[in-house]
């Protein structure tokens, strides 16, 4: 249950970013995953209240979703969030924060990261993407992600297939209630338009498909800001491959890894979840950025 939200909306390179927050004290900002129809509440709806407890949550919809400005950058998308978040932070007036990142929103963080460390305390990535992506073949869940506005057009059952046999573990655990939802975002005249995640195309999709592999980022591995990285081992949309990768790439990094869980661990394994975050964004780090 989510209680005592403040939901406002401000204009960030003169677009909207809506967002919602909760809670006091250090500033945690929650960066929801790709999937159609997601939003930043109804992401984390099973961890919000949990580090609102000791932190300033701050909750907002992605640039393409929700009730944020629906266009991104086709050719540097994970550049596009960062800016567009980056620009919130400082709307809000707040310098430094922890990145907490699910999917599409981890690449965003890790990128946001990447351009500049010095706004970012701690990182918190569950099966972000952007990892590996130029290695081997798309998963099938990723297809499945990415095909959702092609051929027929969206429907509910194409999005009930991508939660139910892609998204996480258990299909069965989904209350038809959130599909419902979900689909009547996703179906947006605007996001239909212009879906906010899809295929690069046309002459610079090279390009932009090997700007989007942020392990190909040469300052991967000089980024010292301390990192949790959280995968599940099941995870059919982000390949759980992963997780090693970015453990072994990035100098201050720990790994999470959890059997029987899907892409959407903050929701799945939320008392883990919420458990490990707290505890790593609240402890003193190990490690000197």
């Amino acid at each position: 249950m989510i209680t005592a939200l403040t939901e406002r909306s401000v204009s960030v390179a003169g677009k909207p970013i809506f967002f919602a927050e909760a809670g006091a004290g250090p500033a945690v900002v929650m960066l929801h995953g790709g999937g159609p129809g997601a939003s930043g509440v109804s992401n984390y709806s099973r961890n919000i209240d949990a580090l609102a407890a000791r932190f300033r949550v701050i909750v907002p919809d992605m640039p393409g979703y929700g009730r944020s400005v629906k266009r991104v950058d086709r050719h540097d998308p994970f550049g596009y969030l960062a800016d567009m978040t980056r620009g919130l932070l400082d709307q809000l007036g707040v310098t430094t924060a922890h990145l907490v990142g699910n999917s599409y929103g981890g690449a965003a963080a890790l990128r946001l990261a990447l351009d500049t460390p010095h706004r970012v305390d701690k990182l918190v990535l569950m099966g972000p993407g952007g990892i590996g992506t130029t290695r081997g073949a798309p998963t099938a869940g990723l297809n499945s992600l990415l095909s959702y506005y092609g051929g027929d057009g969206p429907s509910r059952d194409k999005l009930e297939a991508f939660i139910r046999n892609y998204l996480v573990y258990d299909g069965a655990s989904v209350p038809d209630e959130l599909i419902d939802l979900r689909y009547q975002a996703s179906i947006d005249p605007e996001v239909v338009a212009n879906p906010p995640l899809r295929r690069p195309s046309g002459p610079l999709a090279l390009r932009t498909l090997w700007r989007m592999d942020l392990t190909r980022d040469k300052r991967l591995r000089r980024l010292r800001t301390p990192t949790l990285v959280l995968w599940g081992r099941d995870d059919k949309v982000n390949k759980p491959a992963g997780g090693p990768l970015l453990l072994d790439t990035m100098p201050n990094a720990e790994l999470v890894m959890t059997s029987r869980t899907g892409h959407w661990m903050q929701w799945e394994r939320a008392e883990l979840f919420n458990r490990l975050v707290n505890e790593f964004l609240g402890t003193p780090s190990v490690f000197d950025k």
